[in-house]
């Protein structure tokens, strides 16, 4: 697909257009004929932990997943199979992906961090028959193993090149791989189209998570992610900061970036997330497109940026939670780029985004996306008018059902009460809160749910955090609602402050009168508690959820 170069947000809406091939299959029709035209083109620069740089080129990653299909295939692999993939950021989690698809059994991509509990619950839950995971992880699958009669074949990928032998019941991926053919055709029941594909687990931030499930033309729904978002041309190098257990992983690190051309960066690195490495591989490495949650920009600013040569760098993007207007500014300043954020969800692509021809307003998530046709709905379902909050929707194609729609989900897999509380009435329903302006961009509000009201107003929690952040005293922030029997609900922060700061009543009036400066008083918090980090899913997004529960307990007390 040829890149179109709008000069304006409505030309580009009305240019673009997504042909869907009626059996498309990514492994097939994208991945072998660009290896076949050239296959020592490059497809991804991997540094792994310890620094050393590999290059690879769509011809290896052909040939790799071409003879790990046979492999598993002769295992007893097969299509509609669900097999859970464990490897941090390691080049077998894309073979393991592109194989997989070739065959038609189901990845489960899965956090490195996940525990023997977690394990043991997602593998029951998705009926998963196979593991492929680094030696690393080995012990916590063993751990699960006993209480999960579904599994059938576990494969062992040696971290390094000296690790000895699979431990017992598990397959030496090295020597599986070896034992496949060079090549695994296409037939008649190769999956495609419409086709299950991939499954995600969501995040959990409100309660356990769910299999979401898309079909094998979700990354075409990635073309408006790497080639205009993430604003890729042909030899661009990216950077998206994921791992490779969530869905983020593939919308920066996979199917997008290699439909626009671009080569993916993948940085494997273990342990604590350190600013100035990050900002020393941006630089070492020519870097030039990069894409991270806020908290990491909200880091990145904290450094001395001219330090570090980032003239390769030219296009930064962000999504996951809202990015504070000081950050913004920040990292404007002393680099001369915005940052474009943008919007979506493990059950969708792309929705909402600021794109480089579009004017980016801070703490904004942009305009609709091509293939979607966003509505913001109130309470009794109907729309909203600008300036007025709504649930984010998205109308269905056929009025129904979510087919027919690349990038939509197919609905969370083995739990169709699940999905008939979202996919009803001709919408999609996402659960997340915003308005519009006039211009026709979104403001994100929250999860519905995380919405407070207090003394007859609706105060959204982003806007109070993006508040509190911008203090040089406060770090992170999470702002929830108490209940106040004056009020309704009363507004609580609850913070982690930087080194040299104290907790106390002196710091909470400090910081009450800052976000009555920079916000609508009404909105400041009447309550903060400090603490050393906020509660997260091992994705990295606050659980205000946890919050709520734990401070509803103390009051139960």
């Amino acid at each position: 697909m040829e890149k179109l170069r709008p000069s304006g947000y409505r030309e580009y809406m009305a240019a673009y257009k997504l042909e869907v091939p009626e059996k498309y299959n990514f492994a097939y029709d994208f991945l072998d004929p660009r290896a076949s035209e050239d296959p020592a083109r490059l497809a991804m620069i991997h540094v792994d932990d310890a620094g050393s740089r590999r290059e690879y080129s769509y011809g290896h990653f052909r040939d790799e997943s071409l003879k790990l299909a046979s492999a598993l295939a002769a295992k007893g692999v097969k299509k509609g199979d669900r097999v859970m993939l464990i490897l941090y950021r390691r080049m077998e989690y894309w073979v393991c992906m592109l194989a997989l698809s070739r065959i038609g059994a189901l990845p489960i991509p899965s956090p490195s961090l996940l525990t023997p509990h977690d394990i043991e619950f997602r593998v029951n839950f998705a009926h998963v028959s196979c593991v492929i995971c680094e030696d690393s992880l080995t012990a916590r699958v063993e751990a699960a193993k006993p209480k999960c009669p579904s599994l059938r074949l576990l494969v062992d990928i040696p971290s390094d090149a000296g690790h000895p032998k699979a431990p017992a019941g598990w397959q030496d991926y090295e020597s599986l791989k070896s034992s496949g053919a060079g090549e695994f055709p296409r037939t008649q029941d190769t999956p495609c189209g419409d086709d299950p594909m991939v499954i995600f687990f969501s995040s959990g931030t409100t309660g356990m998570p769910k299999m979401v499930l898309h079909t094998h033309t979700y990354p075409l729904g990635h073309i408006t992610t790497g080639m205009y978002w993430h604003d890729l041309e042909p030899g661009d190098v990216h950077l998206t900061l994921s791992d490779t257990g969530w869905a983020k992983s593939v919308w920066g690190k996979f199917y997008g970036q290699w439909l626009a051309g671009g080569v993916v960066f993948v940085w494997d690195f273990r342990g604590k997330f350190e600013p100035r490495e990050l900002l020393r591989i941006l630089s070492e490495h020519k870097v030039s497109t990069f894409c991270a949650p806020p908290t990491v920009y909200r880091f990145l600013v904290r450094e001395n940026l001219k330090e570090f040569d980032l003239s390769a760098l030219r296009h930064c993007t962000t999504a996951g939670e809202l990015l504070n207007d000081s950050v913004f500014a920040a990292w404007e300043k002393a680099l001369g780029m915005p940052i474009f954020e943008g919007y979506g969800q493990t059950e969708t692509t792309l929705q909402l985004a600021t794109l480089p021809f579009m004017k980016p307003k801070a703490s904004s998530i942009g305009r609709p996306m091509p293939g979607w046709d966003l509505v913001l709905l109130n309470d009794e379902d109907q729309p909203c008018p600008p300036g007025e909050e709504g649930e984010i929707c998205i109308r269905l194609k056929d009025g129904a059902t979510t087919k027919g729609m690349p990038g939509l989900f197919c609905g969370y897999l083995d739990e169709p009460e699940r999905t008939a509380k979202v996919v009803y009435g001709g919408f999609y329903h996402t659960g997340d809160k915003a308005w519009v302006d006039e211009d026709g961009y979104f403001w994100f509000l929250g999860r519905t749910d995380d919405l407070i009201k207090s003394s007859g107003y609706r105060i959204g929690p982003f806007e109070v955090e993006s508040a509190l952040v911008s203090h040089a005293a406060v770090v992170e922030a999470a702002v929830t609602g108490v209940p106040d029997p004056v009020r309704g609900m009363a507004v609580k922060a609850t913070v982690v402050i930087a080194a040299g700061y104290t907790p106390g009543d002196e710091l909470t009036k400090e910081l009450q009168n800052h976000v009555k400066s920079v916000t609508a008083p009404y909105k400041y918090p009447r309550i903060i508690e400090y603490v050393s980090e906020l509660p997260k899913t091992i994705s990295g997004k606050i659980k205000r959820a946890e919050i709520r529960a734990r401070d509803q307990e103390r009051m139960d007390v």
